[in-house]
């Protein structure tokens, strides 16, 4: 211990450490799981006077806030509002100042936020006499270096980790052996069915090799243990949590395709479990930094592939994100979500993603609501937010109106809300007024309908249900075609295609008896739509199927494989086979029906050519359906 290694005269008890504080001082206390609990014991039970605290995230000080003497002498105001110390927040027991914690170490250099004293917790000493901070290196490191004195519980139990924390014990005044094991920090219970379809929209965001990082919230935590089919994930993050831990024991997390820190996981502070705190304790593979370097937006940004988790309480329409307040209750605090939303659109390849379950309060209320309740403060910005995601899909708002903007979070919004949301988005002027509301249903199962081949161009081609909030994209689409494709499609020339002709195709469309696949193809930061293939139902065995592929995207199978994709909607729908009809000189369209249905019946008419295509016995579908998944089969 210290007194072993010659730190004479520094080595005292927490009472005698405590009792140099002078009435009236400033006092900052380490936060999180690394806060020294035998030091904050022994203030509380000391008789300073006229102190005020100021903490992070604080656990131990809540035991205290029911006592009239210790309100009476000792202030507490926090940079984040922990559960525990919510409902004294509301009633006034503490303070609170919204800060970044990236801007929190500046406040201490400028004396915005004056220091005294400091009580932190250090690992033991090494023999060159370095102790390290620990979980907790945050802002706690620059408090430090600012406070005038510095009183240290020495902890055999606190892990020594690498990166900005080490402290040398000539740079502390009072050194307090004591050992305790750290708090730990529960995972709450989340609902794991939201949890897993919410992983699911939000693992088709993330690409291997992607650098995380994971908001503080008990959802986005959730969400890890469901990212076991990805590969080679990074981690740059503000906190380190158990939920990390299995990822890189499976070597899912590993670090190596970071292109800056490349091989550590870079976080400020952990809060778990022993289980976290013995996997980090001497691990090289962790760096722990301070939160004005690793929550910059700059530094962020030197991450490319750099993916932002976060979570949130409510998202209103337009796309304002509240995340630290329940209406004028506090509930967190400002964190640094926005700088790492920020630091995602510096990244390149980089995105941001809010993930929140669609209901609160057992379903009663709706996350996804037309205004944020009275006194909810917005995180982040409208302008800032990219895709949002609940569980059921993903809503994406960067570079779209604000009347797109309420259809992509209507879509995601659960059933029971989505018509009195568009009614009230009508209310607001938002969109306009013969918009019609999302289907309200669940639609979970279109997410089989999905599917996605490479093209000869070397693309990859996403093909997927038409929604909604693809209104504009299906309208630039028709726009983009020639007037030959237009007239073979539709059989005469059409000039216009109104929203109002948008808004009857989706007012017809259950994704059942009537469906619309389309294509997609990326175009640096635009997803553009390249075909679609519709079939609508005719009776309870025929429908009716029609195509239109971008005429720069030919010859590159397209047709054929979303022809067979439809043919699996509708044969799972109940369907015995497809009827077209089309004129004479299209024959690129009869081609592609002699070609996937050799049997066909085709009717040759006096102006256009009736074909009926019975779909193949299930023996024949298996097969032809392992052809479809063969790559060559892709190019017709």
């Amino acid at each position: 211990m210290a007194k072993d290694i010659g730190f004479k005269g520094k080595v005292v008890t927490a009472a005698e450490a405590i009792a140099t504080i002078k009435n009236g001082s400033r006092i900052f206390i380490g936060s999180g799981c690394g806060e020294p609990q035998h030091l904050i014991r022994a203030l509380a039970e000391s008789r300073v006077q006229d102190i005020m605290v100021f903490q992070m995230l604080a656990h131990t000080l809540a035991d205290y806030l029911d006592d009239p003497d210790f309100q009476e002498r000792i202030g507490v105001t926090l940079f984040f509002v922990p559960i525990a110390m919510q409902q004294a927040a509301f009633e006034g027991k503490v303070d609170f100042i919204p800060t970044y914690l990236s801007q929190l170490p500046q406040l201490f250099r400028n004396k915005q936020i004056c220091i005294d004293t400091v009580l932190i917790q250090i690992s033991p000493p090494d023999r060159f006499g370095v102790a390290s901070l620990g979980v907790s290196v945050d802002v706690t490191l620059e408090a430090v270096r600012n406070a005038k004195t510095v009183i240290a519980q020495i902890n055999p139990l606190m892990p020594r980790t690498h990166g900005d924390g080490f402290l040398h014990i000539d740079d502390i005044d009072y050194l307090v052996p004591f050992e305790e094991e750290l708090i730990f920090i529960d995972q709450e219970t989340v609902d794991e069915k939201v949890a897993a379809r919410i992983a699911q929209y939000v693992g088709e965001l993330i690409d291997d090799g992607s650098t995380l990082q994971v908001g503080y919230g008990h959802m986005p935590y959730a969400l890890l243990k469901y990212f076991d089919n990805k590969n080679d994930l990074g981690i740059h993050t503000h906190m380190i949590s158990d939920a990390f831990i299995p990822l890189m024991q499976k070597g899912i997390i590993t670090n190596k395709h970071k292109n800056f820190m490349t091989d550590r996981a870079v976080a400020t502070f952990c809060m778990g479990s022993r289980l976290a705190y013995d996997y980090i304790d001497n691990n090289i593979q962790f760096y722990f930094g301070t939160a004005d370097f690793v929550n910059t937006p700059g530094i962020i940004g030197k991450n490319d592939n750099f993916r932002s988790i976060s979570s949130a309480l409510e998202v209103d329409l337009t796309g304002q994100v509240c995340s630290d307040s329940v209406g004028r209750q506090f509930f967190s605090g400002t964190g640094d979500q926005a700088n790492f939303i920020r630091g995602a659109t510096l990244s390149k390849g980089g995105l941001s993603i809010i993930a929140l379950p669609s209901t609160a309060r057992g379903g009663k209320v709706s996350r996804i609501v037309a205004n944020l309740s009275a006194g909810a403060g917005v995180a982040t910005l409208r302008t800032d937010v990219n895709f949002v995601v609940t569980e059921f899909g993903i809503a994406q708002l960067k570079g779209k109106s604000i009347s797109q903007r309420v259809i992509e979070l209507c879509q995601i919004a659960h059933p029971d809300f989505r018509e009195s949301l568009i009614d009230a988005a009508k209310e607001n002027h938002y969109i306009f007024p013969d918009h019609l509301p999302p289907i309200a249903e669940d639609l979970i199962f279109i997410e089989e309908y999905k599917s996605r081949i490479p093209l000869k161009s070397g693309k990859s081609m996403l093909v997927r249900p038409l929604l909604p909030s693809d209104e504009i994209a299906y309208r630039n689409f028709f726009y983009s075609l020639q007037k030959e494709t237009i007239y073979l499609r539709f059989f005469h020339m059409v000039a216009i295609f109104s929203r109002k002709m948008a808004q009857d195709h989706w007012a017809s469309m259950d994704y059942r008896k009537n469906i619309s696949l389309i294509g997609i193809v990326q175009d640096k930061g635009n997803q553009e739509i390249v075909a679609i293939g519709t079939y609508a139902e005719m009776d309870g065995k025929w429908a009716e199927v029609a195509f239109v592929v971008r005429e720069d995207f030919h010859s590159q199978g397209i047709a054929g494989y979303v022809m067979r994709q439809l043919q699996k909607v509708a044969s799972a729908n109940g369907y015995e086979g497809f009827y077209a009809t089309m004129l004479p000189e299209n024959t690129a369209m009869l081609s592609l029906c002699r070609k996937i249905f050799p049997d066909a019946k085709i009717d040759r008419l006096e102006d256009e050519i009736e074909v009926w295509m019975k779909f193949p016995q299930e023996e024949q579908a298996d097969e032809m359906q392992r052809d479809s998944r063969d790559k060559a089969d892709f190019y017709e």
